[in-house]
């Protein structure tokens, strides 16, 4: 009995070998036919997904908005469009257009150069918590120590919010965390 038992059992796992080795082949087969373009499309990170049904990430939405082209053009430069994509959560202080504008003349250009990329992205990460701060949860003298290591400060007055002195002009949740719209730029502290 046990002789039969060992027999069933060794014919099941020689069939079962076989169709595995069978379906690994015919894998191969259509991956070494598969048309050359498909292996030449660019590889893209987490903003590269495709996915019109689910709330937008914070990248998304400032991408998709008129006022923020500028951050959007420095998280490109800054290659921190895929780092923002993922799953967070985060809390973006996004700067308008408007807040860039009243910098120094040159001053966002002269940070678009690939050379200037580290300064980039401390200032950028100077803009980003990570976690969810929601409006409710601010409150008059919080300090947050931000992704760059350094921290803002929350003030709150009349039920208005501020970011070391920017006003906090809307709030907008995301898929990943939430957007604080700002009315200015948020520069690190110079390095002593």
């Amino acid at each position: 009995m046990k002789q039969i038992k060992f027999s069933l059992l060794a014919s099941f796992l020689f069939v079962f070998i076989s169709v595995s080795c069978n379906n690994a082949a015919e894998d191969k087969t259509a991956s070494a036919t598969a048309s050359p373009d498909a292996s030449a499309a660019p590889l893209a990170g987490q903003s590269g997904v495709q996915d019109d049904v689910s709330q937008k990430d914070v990248v998304k939405i400032a991408a998709g908005s008129p006022d923020h082209t500028t951050l959007v053009t420095a998280l490109k430069a800054a290659e921190y469009v895929d780092v923002l994509s993922n799953a967070g959560p985060f809390t973006v202080f996004a700067p308008t257009n408007a807040a860039f504008d009243k910098l120094p003349a040159g001053t966002v250009e002269g940070l678009l150069n690939p050379e200037k990329k580290d300064d980039l992205r401390t200032i950028l990460e100077y803009h980003v918590y990570v976690g969810v701060l929601k409006p409710e949860m601010l409150q008059d003298g919080q300090t947050f120590g931000q992704a760059s290591g350094h921290n803002i400060t929350i003030g709150v007055k009349d039920g208005k919010i501020t970011v070391n002195g920017a006003n906090v002009v809307a709030s907008i949740p995301a898929s990943n965390g939430i957007i604080h719209v700002i009315d200015a730029v948020l520069l690190p502290p110079a390095a002593k």
